[in-house]
C-alpha cells in the first residue's frame, strides 16, 4: 500500500510537468525547428512515466511510452511536428491529466487502459515517417552524418529500478548475458545511488552500470538482453560510431549528481578512464597559468568532438542549478501557511492588547518595550504574507490553452500576449480569480474580436490580440483584459437595460456607467445563444466573485478599437496596515494604502461647502460623514476632520470625529447579515477586546461617485 503523502506529491509533481508539457505544446507549431521545445516535451513524459512506474501505475507507465515513442520520432527527424500532430499530442496530454486527476481521487483503475487511452494510443502509433523530408531538415540530418563520436564499440547505459531485486531480478544476470553476444570492454560501477548504511534496504537496487562493449550483433539482439526489466529500468543502447547528438541527449539523461567534465564523459562512453588520466596528466605538466581548461585540452587532443563537450558542460550547470533550486525551495501545505497567517493575526491582536496596558500604566521601560515587540511582530507579519505571495504569469499562462480552444471552436485566430506576468499577489486571490478571469477571456473573443473577414474590411489584422497585463497601483493589483475587437454598442447596450427595467428611459449615465450595465444579472445584448455566451449568465457573477475578493470590476470601451476590463484587488485578505478613526461611539479601521491626508473639515469648508462638496487646494472633493452613513450614535464633536482617501482615479473623504492613528489590522469576515452592506469589507478585534468595522473604501466610494453623478 503505497502511502497517501507519497501519491500526493507524485500527482503534484505530475501536475507541474503537465503545465510545462502543455506550454511547449501550445508553441511547438511556431517553433517546430527549436529541438528544445520537443525535448522539454519528451522530458515531461519520459518523467511521468518513471513516476508512475515507481508506484506501480501501469495503465500511465503504458500510455506515457506511446507519447513518449512518437516524441522520439520527432527528435530524430523521423517525424515532423505538424497542427495535426501538436493537436493531437494535446489530447494525448488531457488524457494524461485526467488520469492523474483519478489517482488523486482515489478513482484511478490499475488494471487496463479505458477505450478512450486505447484510441489516442492507436492514434499515435498510427503516425507515419514524413516525406519527403524539407531540405532545412535534410541539411541537417546530412551534417549530423559527419558529426559521429569516434568509436569502434557499442555504448550501453543501465540504471535498474529499486524493484529489480523484489521482481525476482539479478542485475549481474544480464551482464553474463552480454558476453554471450560479444565483450565487455570497459565497465563502471555507479554507486552515486547507494545510501548509507542504516538507511540501506537490502531488497532494493541502487546500482548503474555503464559498459563500453564490443559485438558484431545487431542492436535488437542486444536490446532482447534486457527485455525482462525495460519496463522499470533506465535502458540506452548507443552503436558504433554513433553521432554526437545521441551522446549528448546520454549526457543530458544521467542522473542528477556532482560529477567533473572527465567523469560525465567517462560515463557515457565517449572516453575510456585511461584518455582521461592521459589528459588530466598532460595539464599536470603545465604550469597553472598556462593550464588549458579540460574542454580544450579534450578537443585539441582529438578525444572528442566539441559538441560533446558543449553538452557535458551544460549538463555540469544543469546539476548546479538543479541542486540551488533544491536547495532553495521546499514544499509546505497551504494549510500550515493559513495556520501560521492566522497565529500571526492573533499575535498582533495579543500585541496591540499589551501595547495598550502599557500606555494606560505609564510604564516608559514597558512601552518601549512593546514598541519594539510591536515592529517585530510588524516584520513577521509581513515575512508570513510573503509565504503567500505568488506571481500571477503561471495563471496568465493558463489561458494560451484557452484561447487555442476557444478560436478553434469560433473560427477566430487570436493571438495571447501576456504581460506583468511577474507581479504578486496573495495565492487565496490568484486561486479564486482563474475563474472569472476565463469568463472575461471568452467574452472577449465570442463578443470583442470580429471574424476575419469583417477585421479585413475594417483594415484590421485578420489576427486579433487578446491582451493579459497586471501591475501594482496604490496597494492593491490591477489586471486588465484588452481586446481589439470592435468594442461596445453604448445604444444598444442602453436600450436592452431598458427593456429590462434596469434603468428608466430618462437616465443620464455617463460611458462607463452603460459600460458597466453589462454586469447586472440577466444582461446579454447577444442575437444567438451559443455555448460560449447568450444567456447573460455570467458577467453577474464575475462581478459578485470579484466583489467577495474586496476587489471591483470596470469596463471601458472604444467603437471600433476595442474594450478594457479592468479588475482592481486587494493584495491579501488577510492582514493589512489600517488608520484608526473614532465616529460617536464606535471605532472604523480604513486601510492605510487609501489614505492620502488628512485635514480639518472647518478649515475648508466655508462658503463653498454644500452639505456635499468642498474645495481642498482648488480641487472639489465630495465627502461623505461615516456618522450618517452607519447611522453611528455618540455626541457630536466640535472639529471634525477629513480623511482623503483615493480609490484609482477617484478621490472622496470621509469626516470623522478623531483621528486614532496607525493600526495593524486582522481582517475578519463579516457574517450574511451584512452581505448587502457594500462599504463595510469586515470587521478586526482591537486590543481592548472591541470590534471595529473595516471600511470598504472601492464600495463606499462607489457609492459617493453615484451621487456625484
Amino acid at each position: 500500500m503505497i502511502p497517501d503523502e507519497y501519491l500526493q506529491t507524485f500527482v503534484i509533481e505530475c501536475n507541474e510537468l503537465l503545465e510545462e508539457m502543455e506550454a511547449a505544446l501550445l508553441i511547438v507549431e511556431q517553433a517546430a525547428d527549436d529541438p528544445e521545445i520537443i525535448n522539454a516535451i519528451f522530458r515531461a513524459a519520459h518523467t511521468i512515466k518513471g513516476s508512475a512506474g515507481i508506484f506501480g501505475l501501469d495503465p500511465i507507465v503504458a500510455f506515457t511510452h506511446a507519447t513518449e515513442t512518437i516524441l522520439d520520432r520527432v527528435r530524430s527527424g523521423e517525424i515532423l511536428m505538424t497542427s495535426a500532430l501538436a493537436a493531437l499530442l494535446i489530447d494525448a496530454h488531457d488524457y494524461l491529466r485526467l488520469l492523474i486527476q483519478q489517482v488523486a481521487e482515489g478513482s484511478f483503475s490499475l488494471s487496463e487502459i479505458d477505450d478512450q487511452g486505447v484510441n489516442l494510443i492507436a492514434r499515435l502509433e498510427a503516425e507515419k515517417p514524413s516525406d519527403p523530408v524539407p531540405v532545412v531538415y535534410q541539411s541537417k540530418l546530412e551534417r549530423e552524418e559527419h558529426d559521429v563520436v569516434g568509436t569502434d564499440h557499442w555504448h550501453i547505459s543501465l540504471r535498474f529500478g529499486t524493484e529489480v531485486f523484489r521482481n525476482g531480478m539479478d542485475p549481474f544476470s544480464f551482464l553474463h548475458c552480454l558476453v554471450t553476444v560479444g565483450t565487455i570492454v570497459e565497465l563502471v560501477t555507479l554507486v552515486e545511488a547507494v545510501p548509507v548504511a542504516e538507511d540501506m534496504d537490502p531488497e532494493s537496487c541502487y546500482l548503474g552500470f555503464e559498459i563500453s562493449f564490443s559485438s558484431n550483433a545487431n542492436k535488437l539482439a542486444i536490446e532482447s538482453i534486457f527485455n525482462f526489466v525495460s519496463s522499470d529500468c533506465a535502458i540506452h543502447i548507443l552503436p558504433p560510431h554513433s553521432k554526437t547528438s545521441e551522446y549528448q541527449q546520454l549526457i543530458l539523461d544521467l542522473p542528477e549528481q556532482d560529477m567533473r567534465l572527465g567523469e560525465i564523459l567517462v560515463k557515457c562512453g565517449t572516453l575510456t578512464p585511461n584518455e582521461l588520466e592521459k589528459i588530466l596528466y598532460l595539464q599536470a605538466k603545465q604550469r597553472d597559468e598556462l593550464a588549458q581548461p579540460i574542454g580544450v585540452a579534450l578537443v585539441e587532443s582529438q578525444l572528442v568532438s566539441s559538441p560533446v563537450i558543449v553538452a557535458a558542460l551544460e549538463k555540469q550547470q544543469q546539476i548546479k542549478d538543479h541542486k540551488k533550486t533544491e536547495a532553495s525551495l521546499i514544499r509546505v501545505d497551504a494549510e500550515k501557511l493559513d495556520e501560521l497567517i492566522n497565529l500571526v493575526g492573533e499575535l498582533i491582536i495579543a500585541g496591540a492588547g499589551t501595547s495598550l496596558i502599557a500606555r494606560r500604566a505609564k510604564m516608559a521601560d514597558l512601552v518601549e518595550s512593546t514598541e519594539t515587540l510591536s515592529r517585530l511582530v510588524e516584520e513577521v507579519r509581513d515575512s508570513a504574507l510573503a509565504l503567500r505571495m505568488v506571481q500571477i504569469g503561471g495563471t496568465f499562462n493558463r489561458f494560451q490553452r484557452v484561447v487555442r480552444d476557444v478560436s478553434k471552436e469560433l473560427g477566430k485566430d487570436v493571438e495571447l500576449l501576456i504581460s506583468g506576468g511577474e507581479t504578486e499577489l496573495d495565492k487565496t486571490v490568484v486561486e479564486k480569480i482563474a475563474d472569472p478571469l476565463t469568463h472575461l477571456v471568452r467574452n472577449s473573443m465570442d463578443h470583442g474580436i470580429e471574424a476575419a473577414e469583417l477585421r479585413l474590411a475594417r483594415g484590421k489584422p485578420a489576427k486579433g490580440t487578446l491582451k493579459l497585463n497586471a501591475y501594482h497601483d496604490a496597494g492593491s493589483i490591477v489586471i486588465e483584459v484588452i481586446d481589439d475587437g470592435g468594442g461596445l454598442d453604448k445604444g444598444k447596450i442602453l436600450n436592452k437595460a431598458i427593456e429590462r427595467g434596469l434603468v428608466s428611459e430618462n437616465a443620464n449615465l455617463s460611458d462607463k456607467d452603460i459600460y458597466n450595465l453589462i454586469f447586472e444579472a440577466g444582461f446579454s445584448t447577444a442575437d444567438n445563444v451559443s455555448n460560449l455566451s447568450g444567456r447573460g449568465v455570467g458577467m453577474d457573477v464575475v462581478r459578485r466573485n470579484i466583489q467577495d475578493l474586496r476587489g471591483t470590476v470596470d469596463l471601458d470601451s472604444i467603437p471600433g478599437q476595442g474594450s478594457i476590463v479592468r479588475i482592481r484587488l486587494p493584495l491579501t485578505l488577510a492582514i493589512i496596515d489600517g488608520f484608526m478613526v473614532g465616529v460617536g461611539n464606535a471605532i472604523y479601521v480604513i486601510p492605510l494604502d487609501r489614505v492620502v491626508e488628512c485635514v480639518e473639515l472647518k478649515a475648508w469648508s466655508s462658503d463653498q461647502n454644500d452639505g456635499h462638496y468642498l474645495s481642498l487646494r482648488g480641487e472639489v472633493l465630495p465627502y461623505r460623514r461615516l456618522r450618517d452613513h452607519f447611522a453611528t450614535e455618540g455626541d457630536r464633536v466640535q472639529r471634525e476632520n477629513i480623511v482623503v482617501v483615493r480609490y484609482g482615479e477617484y478621490k472622496a473623504g470621509l469626516v470623522v470625529d478623531k483621528l486614532m492613528g496607525e493600526f495593524q489590522t486582522v481582517i475578519k469576515p463579516l457574517g450574511q447579515l451584512f452581505n448587502g452592506e457594500k462599504s463595510i469589507g469586515g470587521f478586526t478585534i482591537l486590543g481592548s477586546g472591541e470590534v471595529a468595522l473595516i471600511v470598504d473604501v472601492p464600495g463606499l466610494m462607489s457609492q459617493v461617485e453615484q451621487e456625484r453623478t
